[in-house]
């Protein structure tokens, strides 16, 4: 069994993106030249290892990987208590985790509701969505993307109707669903969709796809990153006729 993308959400939704002990952000922004680094680690309390901290063979192994069981930190307080069980016990890790839990609360409590909503920033817009040809790129704009914006060409037969709606709903599916998936997984999905954008540039149409990260501002929370997984669908001749212009 794996922690849930569910339970991973609640993890760190109630947690407010921050380190239990230290409150360190543990999503950095990602910068014009590489992606957002994620430092933060979703923790153990008890292990499910024989030899791990904490572990209790009393505990079932299906309840190993559920929210009770977690607690969000940064990856050096996460070695802390891994490393110093005797004084970081069950109970101890516990109370730090409803006590971390409880400041988001307040903190969020105290500030001015207002309506969310997602903004663009100028710097971070593509001037130009490249091309892409292999289902690895395509997983590098899915992964962990809040959101996706697609667009396609109109499509001229039934035919391209079902290759192109077929096409991006599976890009949408597979996003929702590509956090849950461990490294060989996401291989075999990859070369998957590399066929699918063979079989579409078969009927001449390109694949064009880029990230974008936007701003997530309002509500009680602090802004946030808002990454944007970009998607397009265009056909051979429009790109052609563009060109010529």
């Amino acid at each position: 069994m794996s922690i849930s993308d569910k339970t991973r959400k609640i993890l760190w939704g109630r947690s407010g993106n921050r380190c239990s002990i230290c409150k360190l952000e543990l999503i950095i922004d990602e910068t014009e030249k590489d992606d957002s680094s994620i430092v933060g680690e979703e923790c153990h309390i008890i292990s499910g290892q024989k030899n791990g901290p904490r572990h209790d063979s009393n505990r079932p192994k299906d309840k190993i990987d559920t929210y009770d069981n977690l607690i969000l930190l940064c990856r050096i307080h996460h070695k802390m208590i891994d490393d110093q069980p005797e004084t970081f016990t069950e109970d101890i890790i516990k109370q730090i985790k409803v006590n971390h839990e409880l400041w988001v609360s307040k903190r969020l409590d105290q500030q001015e509701d207002k309506p969310p909503r997602i903004k663009r920033i100028k710097e971070n817009i593509p001037e130009k969505l490249p091309r892409v040809t292999t289902g690895k790129e395509i997983i590098n704009i899915l992964d962990r993307a809040m959101g996706y914006e697609f667009d396609h060409d109109e499509p001229r037969n039934e035919p391209e109707v079902e290759l192109i709606s077929g096409f991006l709903q599976y890009m949408h599916d597979f996003g929702d669903l590509l956090s849950d998936f461990e490294s060989g997984e996401r291989v075999r999905f990859g070369f998957e969709i590399t066929k699918l954008i063979k079989e579409l540039l078969d009927n001449d149409y390109y694949v064009f796809g880029a990230r974008e990260v936007r701003v997530l501002e309002g509500g009680k929370g602090a802004p946030s990153s808002f990454p944007i997984a970009i998607v397009y669908v265009k056909h051979k001749d429009n790109l052609l006729m563009q060109s010529a212009k």
